[in-house]
């Protein structure tokens, strides 16, 4: 893969031409991985504080956490056009506080754009980051963020009302500045309209084919975390499995004394070693 970076305005053209690969990321290891195989953008996602901290929920997760992270992607990543993810209460106390943290994401995580959810409430602040010059990616439908209001994981906009709402807040952010714009969850219908509708490209994450892109989660792609399975999502490998069979070998080698062998070991010569037991 070319060291050269992909940029927003490379995000924005795409819109219409080309499909847009994204995946989350959450250290140097993963990122170097994504960025190799080629994806457009790698998403800092707070889903880190489910399937890498063992949370239940994305709640809990930190700034100094999600920034701690974000930095070592970056250091991982040639290509892919980094996003940090905003963690819960980062954005919405108020529109100076959100600046601020925005900015951390670019100026100590080394991201070059953020990821905020919400609607029509969340313009303020996509107006002003973008004014500060911090590219900002929206985020409608499902928002895991607000789990506790919803109730739980569950499709969204599945009555015509609630499309229309939906529709018109991935209209607002898109107007606030936003250069693209996550669907999560919601009919694969609704979604083609709202990417039809939207000047900026959708990337769609439970959201059928027709959106301008996909994101998954790096460990449901690689069938590593098995709490549970969302619908939309499609295991590439099952290296969970793969992994436990390997540390089950590793293990049992090292109890049976096979493990290491004389081609893993270091030498000595034999002077030396006589003068050292001598």
């Amino acid at each position: 893969m070319s060291g050269k970076r992909v940029t927003v305005p490379e995000i924005l053209a795409a819109k219409g031409h080309r499909k847009l690969a994204v995946m989350t990321a959450y250290d140097y290891a993963s990122a170097r991985i994504a960025d190799e195989a080629g994806m457009d953008v790698l998403l800092v996602g707070d889903s880190l504080a489910m399937v890498v901290l063992g949370h239940d929920d994305t709640l809990s997760v930190t700034m100094d956490e999600m920034l701690h992270h974000t930095k070592a992607v970056a250091r991982g990543t040639n290509h892919a056009l980094v996003v940090g993810d905003m963690p819960f209460l980062s954005y919405q106390v108020s529109v100076s506080e959100a600046v601020r943290n925005a900015g951390r994401f670019l100026k100590e995580g080394r991201a070059q754009a953020v990821k905020i959810e919400g609607g029509r409430e969340t313009a303020p602040q996509i107006r002003a980051m973008v004014d500060a010059g911090i590219p900002v990616m929206g985020h409608v439908g499902l928002r895991p963020q607000q789990v506790a209001r919803l109730g739980g994981f569950k499709v969204q906009s599945k009555t015509a009302a609630e499309a229309a709402h939906l529709l018109e807040d991935a209209r607002i952010v898109a107007e606030a500045g936003c250069f693209a714009v996550v669907l999560e969850a919601i009919p694969a219908r609704v979604a083609q309209v709202v990417t039809r509708e939207l000047p900026v490209p959708t990337i769609g994450i439970g959201a059928g084919r027709d959106c301008d892109g996909q994101v998954l989660v790096y460990h449901d792609v690689l069938g590593l975390f098995d709490r549970f399975t969302p619908r939309f999502v499609k295991n590439f490998a099952q290296l969970g499995t793969a992994s436990r069979e390997a540390l089950a070998r590793y293990a049992a080698e090292v109890r049976e004394g096979r493990f290491p062998g004389p081609e893993h070991e270091f030498s000595i010569d034999d002077e030396e070693f006589k003068r050292f037991i001598g």
